[in-house]
């Protein structure tokens, strides 16, 4: 089976535990303002390989993977358009003993029969997911990434439900995703899951600028700066706060 490929980094650092085989898919339905890989967009484009073809070249970084608790993991673009695919390069990861991790916005989640089924059989073989919260308030999200937020926090219940273990991804854009108002019904919603084993703060950067600018998008987050280390700190501070107080209650 064939996979739409956007990119590799073969020894990712950020996306999960220890060093990380970190395949980037092709194709996604959120349009969020900040994002730094919007040449990923389009669905069914981006180089076609196969599931085997992936793990003959994640075998020779197999000693740096497993010494360091490594894994692989599969981000994007939306993983989770291509269901069948992951789950057979899971498959093949497991029989390897290797970690496999979904970074997924959950914006193509679905409570459709075969959707259901087909991430039903790929969660088997699914170690951690780390859930890109983008926003909490529904217009907000809208107007951030041109999509509504119900079904990515029902995904996000769907997981817990299932004791999927997840790393909440929040991004911080001054202005925009960094209320006070927002983080507060943000930590009060992560405190209803009962499989949360970290939180992570991700400071919005500009790095993805020159993609929207070659590919002749206007870029909508002019004149926003990152936010300060005191920023990230009083969010990140805001968040496990609201949990922890949850799951105490």
């Amino acid at each position: 089976m064939n996979g739409n490929i956007h990119s590799i980094e073969t020894l990712g650092t950020v996306d999960g535990p220890g060093i990380r085989y970190v395949i980037f898919t092709q194709g996604c339905l959120l349009r969020c303002q900040f994002c730094h890989n919007a040449d990923t967009w389009e669905i069914g484009t981006g180089k076609e390989m196969t599931v085997s073809e992936i793990i003959d070249d994640l075998k020779s970084y197999l000693p740096f993977i497993q010494a360091s608790g490594g894994g692989i993991t599969v981000s994007g673009g939306e993983p989770l358009l291509q269901v069948p695919f992951l789950t057979e390069l899971f498959k093949a990861c497991k029989k390897l003993g290797i970690h496999t991790t979904i970074d997924s916005s959950g914006g193509c989640f679905s409570h459709s029969k075969l959707f259901i089924e087909q991430l039903e059989e790929l969660l088997k073989y699914t170690d951690l997911i780390l859930l890109d919260l983008k926003h909490i308030n529904r217009k907000k999200h809208i107007q951030l990434t041109g999509m509504a937020n119900d079904h990515i926090l029902e995904f996000a219940k769907f997981l817990s439900e299932r004791h999927i273990p997840i790393w909440i991804r929040h991004v911080l854009v001054p202005t925009i995703t960094d209320a006070p108002e927002d983080l507060t019904k943000l930590g009060e919603f992560i405190g209803t899951l009962d499989n949360v084993d970290k939180i992570e703060i991700l400071p919005y950067h500009k790095l993805g600028v020159y993609k929207w600018e070659a590919l002749g998008h206007e870029y909508p987050l002019k004149g926003i700066e990152p936010p300060t280390g005191e920023n990230v700190d009083f969010a990140y501070r805001k968040l496990i706060a609201h949990w922890q107080q949850h799951q105490f209650q």
